[in-house]
């Protein structure tokens, strides 16, 4: 089958192949025909060494297909099923699934490290977080594929896959964005745009975006920010929406200790700011230690929108159907897997903000 693949760690291009295969389904696995899969900005930090991932590697972790064949011990899924793809499934039995944490659930994690389930030339190969999407079918743990309806298009349904859970559970799950508060959004990509829809869902008055890109800015008008600036313009909107005193919510969507920070500065005193964006583990962010006692904003991270992908998943759809969530609009392109390359060099270049591949 068709798959784009990974060689080394630092490579600026995948190698589109026809020649990958599968490992056969084995106990409690399902393998999927992929349909479409989300590009996603998280795999260009796995290719330049942000992500640890396990090389030779098929890249993707977004997707959404059709099971068509179940292994032994499988009870939750069928043949011919329409699901969506979950790179961090959740067992519900650990500690941190019991204690209402499952988005932090380990249970399966090693799973993407130890279990390759794609070959090469008959070499195993691993799928990224334990996905793979960039390929015509995977093999997943039965945890990993959360079965939708059948009348959800695939790639809509894709995008639940990571970025907008992740930036619609960091407003909802992580933040807690109240009616009627302040937010300001720091990176307004695919991520940060499902951050605004997640802060105008939860009834936020004033949202504000950050980025460098003017496509971007225009990008988050769309999805429901009030406003949308440059950096060098924030200080001047801060002080005429709050005066000068920050934003109740503060996120960081771009994975960088310089704009962790300046989330962080842009928060009110006692505010909430939450580091959705996956930085580099030597880039280290600095805090005045008075300022942590003196200011109590709280600083968090969110792993994976802090959510249950049990329930987060049908929520979103419900509120995607009730045309409160618009994810048809994040669709800037749709692309075949051939054209992969040139959708990592237009989302860095900041051309196109969202864009999804389709299978036939």
């Amino acid at each position: 089958m068709k798959a784009a693949v990974l060689h080394n760690v630092g490579d600026e291009r995948l190698e589109v192949r026809d020649d990958i295969t599968t490992t056969p389904v084995g106990a409690g696995k399902v393998r999927i025909r992929i349909k479409a899969t989300g590009v996603c900005h998280s795999d260009l930090s796995a290719m330049n060494g942000t992500i640890p991932v396990a090389v030779p590697a098929v890249l993707g972790h977004e997707g959404a297909g059709e099971v068509i064949e179940v292994g032994p011990g499988v009870t939750s899924l069928a043949e011919g099923d329409h699901v969506v793809v979950c790179w961090s499934p959740q067992c519900g039995a650990c500690h941190d699934c019991v204690n209402g944490q499952p988005q932090l659930c380990m249970a399966y994690m090693i799973n993407a490290f130890s279990d390759a389930h794609f070959q090469l030339g008959g070499n195993p190969m691993f799928g990224m977080a334990g996905a793979g999407t960039f390929a015509e079918e995977l093999i997943l743990l039965e945890q990993g594929a959360v079965r939708i309806d059948k009348d959800v298009p695939y790639d809509v349904a894709s995008l639940l896959g990571c970025g907008v859970m992740t930036g619609v559970g960091a407003a909802i799950n992580a933040a807690r964005v109240e009616p009627g508060s302040s937010v300001v959004v720091f990176g307004c990509g695919g991520v940060g745009v499902s951050v605004i829809q997640g802060a105008r869902i939860a009834g936020a008055a004033t949202i504000v975006a950050v980025d460098m890109v003017d496509r971007k800015l225009e990008w988050a008008k769309q999805f429901g920010a009030t406003h949308a600036v440059k950096p060098e313009d924030l200080a001047g909107v801060k002080q005429e929406l709050t005066g000068g005193a920050g934003f109740d919510f503060g996120f960081e969507v771009v994975g960088r200790s310089e704009t962790i920070k300046a989330a962080y500065d842009a928060t009110r005193r006692g505010g909430t700011t939450v580091v959705v964006g996956v930085g580099r583990a030597e880039d280290m962010v600095s805090f005045s230690a008075f300022d942590l006692f003196y200011n109590e904003k709280n600083l968090r991270g969110t792993y994976y929108g802090s959510d249950n992908i049990r329930r987060d998943f049908p929520r979103l759809l419900d509120l995607w159907r009730g045309g409160r969530l618009d994810l048809e609009g994040m669709i800037t392109r749709r692309l075949g897997l051939d054209d992969v390359n040139d959708a990592f060099a237009s989302m860095a270049a900041g051309e196109v903000v969202r864009q999804v591949i389709t299978f036939d």
